[in-house]
């Protein structure tokens, strides 16, 4: 195999993580939002739920992606959006991106 060829070949891999990690993030916006809803009312939701998927591990993110699936979301579901909603982390992307427009 040609270096082009190993070349062309690893960023098409790379292009295709890529893509499935969109998917999985997206997928897991869907299990995030109503979670911030209800136990967030009035948190602007577009950007509280990317401060919570930009601060969820793969794992995270993986197990929220499936929860997007069902038709109701478990309590194990809600707990893990929480946790990650109140992280240092999130609170601060949240205080930044979140809600800093509405306050203005």
């Amino acid at each position: 195999m040609s270096r082009f060829a190993a070349l062309s070949a690893l960023l098409a891999l790379v292009a295709c993580a890529d893509v499935q990690d969109q998917i999985a993030r997206d997928a897991a916006r869907a299990s995030v939002r109503p979670v911030l809803a209800e136990r967030f009312p009035g948190v602007p939701l577009e950007p509280a739920s990317d401060c919570v998927i930009d601060n969820a591990s793969a794992g995270e993110i993986t197990r929220l992606a499936m929860a997007a699936g069902q038709q109701t979301f478990s309590p194990e579901t809600q707990a893990l959006v929480t946790e990650i909603a109140t992280r240092p982390e999130t609170i601060r992307c949240l205080a930044k991106d979140g809600l800093a427009p509405f306050l203005i």
